[in-house]
């Protein structure tokens, strides 16, 4: 039996705090994931579905992007995964009925973990201009009042169209394909929030803005470097694939400002020794750098090599590389030890241990997440990482690479797919020669431009295909009343969130199925696609029944918006699109490289690589026909006299905006999130014991106030200057900005804060 939702908010004003794990996954996160998943689904329910989950013939998981093996466990999900899975498989419902009971200002008092637990939205909602309440609407009126919007206009380029990562392949294309036909390149997505910083670099130096390694590769490394990233919460199958690598003889090094239980020990739960023994150890080396100071290591790691004899592979810089000698001198002037100290928070003697791992492996790979992309000079740090692989040739060969990790499940597909601000020429010709329209060609708005632009009142209709929008971007005084000022915001949803609370002058809410839901056309049970996180293309077919007869797909969503938008003057075969997918796959076929015969291809159990020049035949795609080193100038933060450098991250009952629970089990947190993670001896030089409340105060160069108060402070192990908070509750400190160079990415991992004390919590 599925438990009800809960009515009101938990008290948050006491958290528990213990001893932090030094382990993860095992027995507790199978009976946890277990819990969850029947409260939301009920017994039956639950090993119907979570059976399904990542495998060949089942639904791809809403969570993380993490590439599945060839050969699959019956249970091929993680914890948080099931957890992903239960909440969009939940049984309980947010009907009509709900919203006449509650007015938007009661729902907006909320916490986001209220509203997520409330259930699966079953009907189109539309909140009318001065309405205090949602109401039920039509989908046809409900487009009608879309197009009454979008069409008086005085320029398309006042819509914006956002994406979040979990829209299918086939989703994605339609929309993207609509926004342009509409007249637009506002195609703003999440990547701008998180990997945007990875792809910069990587377009620029390799060619190609994707990793260059797949799932395979890893089993063949000799050197796994894990640098800003914690797969144990973020990606936790991820450390079944460190744990065969650890079999195959492979190191592991971790570069981050927090120990993570992760990347201390594994306990597999798909194995004796992971449910009843010690586990995997992972980590053979923690380097806990100060935030912000990757760059400065990479750098001084590459002048190491460079002064080591027969470190660098010079046929390889020789045949595949430019600007070698310009990197080598920039390297070689770096030669101040107290600054890199400095930079990192690291000795000596730490660094030349990772130098001497480096120079006894022949094959490595670095993998990265938030925690190298959300800085001002990310840009240049992730450049340096591949100058580090580049030293030594480990592109374009087995066991070797750059691995950014990406989060949300299909975001990588999204931007293939041509979810992007600033499209390819090549991409807008392919795309008039198949629909025969001319594209826009002046670039669009980011994340950050849109808020920008909303806020001004440069635009007037905001239009999300799924996600969160108003948890996800900094600055959220900024942002809410920003969005505050459109004319109208559409959400399209699975379940209830903060931006759906706030609004435009109007509002809709469109429900759409879930990844697990049976989706039936009038061209019979369709199936989507989806991309990971290493280039691999596989189908998804989800098999529950839908959780309302209400609801409509994405594709079937944006075909039929076109339609009523773009009216009989469009050549666009809306109609076939939504009652065939295979269509929109053929077109897909013809206009994005890699695609070519795509329905057969994703017709192969497992689906298909896309080609990646780099990694298949070391080929650079770049400007200078091979793979660039680059010698920006070391940056990293640098921390005023009594102030910290905050992170935000994630709990371990959190995926992106989406709260689970208020624990972060790993960390030792229980019943609360706001929390501020501080290391002890700084604490002490602050006056700050464990246990105290404070304030927390971001400081920027525009001289705004901004606060997040009532946060317990917790003493943990972070690296000296450095603290952590959970977002979306620290999003409100990070100025809107405060952006990474050449990205844009909101800079949310490197914030100077004051902690000012309180009485208690809020």
């Amino acid at each position: 039996m599925a438990g009800k939702p809960p009515a009101s908010d938990p008290i948050q004003d006491s958290p528990e705090v213990t001893a932090p794990e030094h382990y993860a996954v095992g027995l507790p996160a199978i009976g946890h994931a277990l819990r969850v998943s029947q409260q939301q689904m009920g017994v039956r329910r639950t090993a119907l579905t979570l059976l399904r989950v990542n495998q060949k013939d089942g639904f791809d998981c809403p969570g993380c992007a993490w590439p599945e093996p060839e050969h699959r466990h019956a249970a091929e999900f993680c914890e948080n995964g099931a957890k992903a899975v239960a909440e969009e498989a939940t049984l309980r419902r947010v009907t009509p009925e709900f919203f006449a009971a509650h007015p938007v200002s009661d729902l907006a008092g909320r916490s986001g973990y209220w509203l997520g637990q409330q259930g699966r939205l079953t009907h189109p909602v539309h909140l009318p201009e001065g309405a205090d309440r949602y109401e039920p609407v039509s989908w046809e009126r409900a487009f009608d009042i879309i197009a009454e919007e979008l069409t008086t206009l005085d320029s398309p380029d006042e819509a914006v169209f956002y994406t979040s990562g979990r829209t299918s392949n086939e989703a994605a294309f339609l929309y993207q394909l609509f926004a342009r036909e509409f007249g637009t390149n506002n195609l703003p997505d999440c990547s701008n929030m998180c990997h945007e910083s990875s792809g910069s670099a990587l377009t620029e130096t390799i060619g190609i803005g994707k990793g260059s390694v797949l799932l395979e590769d890893l089993y063949k490394a000799d050197l796994i470097i894990v640098a800003g990233q914690n797969p144990g919460t973020n990606h936790p199958r991820m450390l079944s694939a460190l744990e065969q690598a650890k079999a195959g003889g492979a190191k592991i090094i971790s570069i981050n400002p927090l120990p993570e239980a992760g990347l201390e020990r594994f306990k597999n739960p798909q194995t004796p020794r992971g449910l009843a023994g010690r586990g995997t150890a992972l980590t053979d080396l923690f380097l806990q750098v100060r935030i912000g100071g990757d760059q400065a290591l990479f750098r001084t790691l590459n002048r190491l090599l460079l002064e080591t004899e027969g470190a660098v592979d010079t046929e390889f810089i020789d045949k595949h590389t430019h600007g070698f000698e310009e990197f080598a001198a920039a390297a070689r002037a770096d030669t101040d030890w107290d600054a890199t100290l400095a930079a990192t928070g690291l000795t000596r003697e730490e660094i030349e241990r990772a130098l001497d791992m480096v120079l006894k492996s022949r094959r490595t790979i670095v993998c990265w997440a938030m925690g190298l992309t959300q800085h001002k000079h990310s840009v240049p740090t992730i450049q340096e990482v591949v100058n580090f692989l580049l030293l030594r040739g480990n592109i374009g060969r087995p066991g070797a690479g750059v691995c950014p990790v990406r989060g949300h499940s299909n975001v990588q597909g999204d931007r293939t797919m041509g979810i992007f601000e600033r499209p390819a020429p090549a991409f807008l010709d392919a795309l008039e020669k198949e629909f025969g329209f001319a594209p826009p060609r002046e670039h669009g708005l980011d994340v950050v431009r849109a808020i920008r632009a909303l806020r001004d009142g440069d635009a007037k209709v905001f239009f999300a295909m799924g996600g969160n929008f108003v948890s996800a971007t900094p600055d959220t005084d900024v942002t809410e009343a920003a969005v505050r000022r459109a004319r109208l915001t559409v959400h399209v949803s699975t379940k209830l969130n903060r931006s759906h609370v706030v609004t435009g002058a109007r509002a809709l809410i469109l429900p759409t199925l879930g990844r697990t839901e049976r989706d039936v056309q009038a061209g019979g049970e369709q199936f989507v696609t989806v991309e990971d996180s290493m280039g691999m293309v596989h189908a998804s077919r989800g098999r529950l029944a839908p959780a309302s007869p209400h609801l409509l797909s994405e594709p079937a969503i944006v075909a039929r918006l076109a339609r009523r938008v773009l009216g009989p003057d469009s050549r666009t075969p809306w109609e076939e699109f939504e009652k065939d997918y295979g269509t929109v796959r053929d077109r897909i076929a013809r206009v994005i490289p890699g695609f070519e015969d795509f329905n057969a291809k994703v017709a192969r159990p497992g689906g298909f690589a896309l080609p990646h020049a780099p990694r298949d035949r070391r080929s650079f795609p770049t400007a200078t026909g091979k793979a660039n080193f680059t010698a920006a100038p070391v940056e990293y933060p640098h921390l005023p006299e009594g102030r910290l450098l905050l992170q935000t991250l994630r709990s371990h009952d959190q995926y992106n905006t989406t709260i689970y629970g208020l624990d972060d089990r790993y960390r030792g947190i229980k019943n609360g999130r706001r929390v501020v993670l501080v290391n002890p001896e700084d604490a002490r030089a602050l006056g700050l014991a464990d246990g105290t409340y404070t304030d927390l105060v971001s400081e920027w160069t525009d001289g705004t106030e901004r606060r997040a108060p009532g946060f317990r402070v917790v003493h943990y192990p972070t690296a000296r200057g450095c603290a952590a908070a959970y977002y979306p509750e620290t999003n409100v400190l990070v100025p809107l900005d405060h952006t990474a160079d050449t990205s844009n990415t909101p800079a949310s991992k490197s914030l100077v804060v004051r902690l000012e004390p309180t009485a208690s919590g809020t």
